[in-house]
């Protein structure tokens, strides 16, 4: 077994199961979290999709957008905790 497969199976197991929590969870701080993982198991598959086995070469595309993907993530994810304690602020007066 190639570490890209692990990487793909990997990746494509988390995506399983971020997707299965957003769609049966209604916490707002799980949902969050599973959006999170939901971005990790993309950014798994694209940089296991990104390497070359056969010469050895990683593209360094998948690499650059799997980098943006994780700083807009960490904004997205600041913003809807933000969001998330003013709403639940809000349902507490």
């Amino acid at each position: 077994m190639t570490s890209d497969l692990v990487y793909h199976v990997a990746g494509a197991g988390l995506l399983a199961i971020a997707l299965w929590r957003l769609a049966t969870c209604r916490d707002t701080l799980r949902r969050i979290t599973a959006l999170n993982v939901l971005a990790i198991g993309i950014a798994m598959v694209l940089l296991a999709s990104g390497h070359d086995p056969a010469t050895g070469v990683t593209n360094p595309v998948p690499q650059a957008f799997v980098l943006t993907g994780i700083v807009v993530l960490v904004a997205v994810t600041a913003a809807l905790l933000a969001l998330a304690e003013r709403l639940e602020g809000s349902s507490d007066e």
